[in-house]
This record gives C-alpha cells, sequence and structure tokens, in this order.
C-alpha cells in the first residue's frame, strides 16, 4: 500500500463540484510527496522566497536533490492543475537540538523531523496555503511511527506564523548562516494514538 492512499491527509482534495470538473484534466487540487524529479520546480518557489528576504537558500539545488533522494516521504507538495504551488521538505535528526549538520545530513533512525523549508509560490501567497500546508504535515507527520517531535529554525519574524500552528520557542538556535541568527521551535507529533487509530493510519 502506497503512502497516499495509506495516509488520508495525503488524498486529493477536489475544490470543484463534480459538474465543474472538466474530464480528462489534472486534479483541482493534490497533496503528494515530491520526488526528485520535482527538485528543479521547489528549488526555483524556493529561490524567489528567499533571495529577497534573506540573500540565501535554505537547500541548493543539489540538496534539495539530495533529501528528495533520502527521505522523499518527509516531503510534502501542494499541487494545484498539477502545478507546484507550495512544499516543504524535512529530514530526520537524532539529537536534542540542531547543530550546523542538520542543515546537511538526514539521520534515518533518528525521531525529530527537521523542517528545512517551506516555501509558497509568490502568486499563491496571503491565501493562507502556508498554514495549511503545514498543518497537513502535521497531521502526516502523526502518522507515522517513529516520528516524536516536528523541529525548525526561523528567524525572528517568523516565530508568531510558526507558534500558530503550534510550534513553541525553545531558544537561540546553534546554527548560524553568515550574519544570520535563528530561534529554533519545535512541535510534538507524538502521544496521538487516538487520532491514528481514527485517522486510517
Amino acid at each position: 500500500m502506497s503512502v497516499l492512499n495509506a495516509v488520508p491527509f495525503l488524498r486529493q482534495v477536489h475544490l470543484r463540484s463534480p459538474r465543474q470538473q472538466r474530464r480528462h484534466t489534472l486534479p483541482a487540487s493534490e497533496f503528494r510527496c515530491l520526488s526528485p524529479e520535482d527538485a528543479v520546480s521547489v528549488f526555483e518557489i524556493e529561490r524567489e522566497a528567499f533571495i529577497s528576504v534573506s540573500g540565501d537558500c535554505p537547500l541548493h539545488l543539489d540538496e534539495v536533490r539530495h533529501f528528495l533522494t533520502l527521505c522523499p516521504e518527509l516531503s510534502l507538495g501542494w499541487f494545484e492543475e498539477g502545478r507546484l504551488v507550495a512544499f516543504i521538505i524535512g529530514s530526520l535528526w537524532d539529537q536534542d537540538k540542531l547543530n550546523q549538520d542538520a542543515l546537511t545530513l538526514h539521520k534515518p533512525h533518528g525521531s525529530s523531523v527537521h523542517i528545512h523549508v517551506l516555501a509558497v509560490h509568490r502568486t499563491f501567497r496571503q491565501q493562507g496555503k502556508g498554514s495549511i500546508l503545514l498543518w497537513r504535515y502535521l497531521q502526516y507527520l502523526r502518522c507515522l511511527p517513529f516520528a516524536r517531535r516536528a523541529v525548525l529554525m526561523c528567524e525572528d519574524f517568523l516565530v508568531p506564523f510558526y507558534s500558530k500552528c503550534g510550534f513553541k520557542a525553545v531558544g537561540p538556535c546553534d546554527v548560524t548562516v553568515g550574519p544570520l541568527a535563528f530561534i529554533e521551535m519545535q512541535c510534538s507529533v507524538r502521544g496521538h494514538a487516538f487520532m491514528r487509530r481514527n485517522s486510517g493510519c
């Protein structure tokens, strides 16, 4: 059974009524894990989203391909009419706090899901897509038996956004990128046995 079929949060969501659906067209809205073939589309969105704000990308193209090859099941893309409009890329981490190695390594036996990047295409921003995608991603992680928490690092101005999505700040992050400093945030995804029993996970 594929991850898509096993996890209801990743199934297709049709935003139009059946009468509005044209035959032989792509789904109006679809959530699925990404693959290395999606890397270029991912990087184009990421580059546009981050270069103007921070001057650099969390992941460069080779790193995007790296994580989508090693752990595609820890990614999630939102597609509209077959076009990628938003995405998350994660990997596993095995320590209490993030450090510089967490930027490039995937620890297969870890229980923390490190969210490297969440980005939305510029024409789809200010529509709530980032928070919707993150909510779906966290529900998906709760269906993975090895996942205990989600962890990320962000700049100060993004702390309110992630706080509204259920993350808690744990203090300054040990990771720095050039002159940039970050806050480390965590969200528990364990202890949801009831949700697993009643979600088809």
